[in-house]
């Protein structure tokens, strides 16, 4: 089992790591726009989601190809279409199963957090 850590400031005082790397399977757990400065708009903050969660199929060896299942949560419903254009883009001819979700995030000024599931059957944790 590989076990990815990003640096996020929740993963130490929650105690998670962003991905987890098992026979093939790669569990990211639900990732939000980094930072403290993060952007009020919810596309700037789905790109930036997405990225981190990029970098963490890409340094378990895998990519958004590889993705089987993605959860959407939003606070607010009525905003999660402004997304959908950039979803469709990042999974292009791979799209995943998936499931938005609306409900409070742990922070009021995130509006999107995603969840990612992918799997390829190559894989090796270390």
């Amino acid at each position: 089992m590989k076990r990815i850590k990003s640096g996020g400031i929740f993963e130490d005082k929650v105690g998670y790591c962003r991905a987890v790397v098992a026979d093939g399977w790669v569990h990211v757990a639900g990732t939000v726009a980094p930072g403290d400065d993060v952007s009020p708009d919810i596309v700037d903050q789905c790109r930036a989601a997405l990225a981190v969660i990029e970098d963490a199929l890409a340094n378990a060896g895998a990519s958004f190809a590889d993705a089987v299942r993605v959860n959407y949560v939003v606070p607010n419903p009525a905003e999660f279409e402004a997304c959908w254009p950039v979803l469709a883009q990042t999974f292009g001819a791979n799209p995943p199963a998936a499931m938005m979700i609306s409900c409070a995030l742990v922070d009021p000024k995130y509006k999107i957090e995603i969840e990612l599931t992918a799997y390829r059957a190559a894989l090796k944790a270390d």
